[in-house]
């Protein structure tokens, strides 16, 4: 009965502006590219269904725009996140730096629950890089974090990014949905699979901060 489960999860994407968050998302939702930069002004999200191993999962893909006037609104998207994608460019050692400062704020916001996947991304502009390979790994490891090379461009490594994920996000869910069985016990009934996010009453479905 374990097999047939279905998860749904929130999945954020974060990085600076320019570093191609839209393009990977958009790539893995819908396969398309458009060559021409575009900025994402707010915030959009896209559905995507997938299959892992007989469990049926729902990614709710949160594309945040990187502009630093966005930050103060950064909280209100990630804040129930199960993922977190830091996307920076391969070609700007700038971008990467920042991403070390999008860990930090998620890790103090989010705990340890939250599985992190850093994308460096464009690898089509292999020649230019500036963020050398081991310096990356090296920092995903220290951050418990995975890290993946990706060019939405050439469509590399982006399946491998999200599936990474998406098996990192069940096993923590199925492992804390056991906790929690194991800690309610005595007169709960397990299979109602009852999931408390938190206490306070859920604001986040009242408006789109403004447009």
């Amino acid at each position: 009965m374990a097999g047939s489960r279905s998860h749904s999860f929130k999945v954020v994407l974060l990085g600076e502006g320019c570093v191609g968050k839209t393009s990977l998302v958009l790539r893995y939702v819908e396969n398309k590219f458009n060559d021409k930069h575009f900025s994402t002004l707010q915030a959009s999200f896209l559905n995507k269904k997938l299959n892992i191993a007989g469990k049926r999962v729902s990614l709710a893909i949160w594309d945040t725009a990187g502009q630093e006037r966005f930050h103060a609104l950064g909280p209100i998207y990630y804040r129930d996140s199960n993922g977190a994608i830091l996307v920076y460019d391969v070609t700007d050692e700038d971008s990467f730096q920042k991403v070390k400062t999008w860990v930090k704020e998620l890790r103090k916001m989010l705990g340890n629950d939250v599985c992190l996947c850093i994308a460096g991304n464009k690898i089509d502009l292999e020649k230019d890089r500036a963020v050398s390979l081991e310096e990356a790994d090296s920092y995903a490891t220290s951050v418990g974090a995975k890290h993946f090379l990706t060019s939405a461009k050439l469509n590399r490594g982006i399946e491998e990014l999200f599936v990474d994920l998406a098996k990192r996000m069940i096993e923590i869910a199925e492992s804390s949905d056991e906790h929690r069985v194991n800690s309610l016990g005595r007169g709960s009934n397990p299979r109602r699979n009852v999931v408390i996010v938190d206490d306070e009453p859920q604001q986040q479905k009242t408006g789109c901060c403004g447009g």
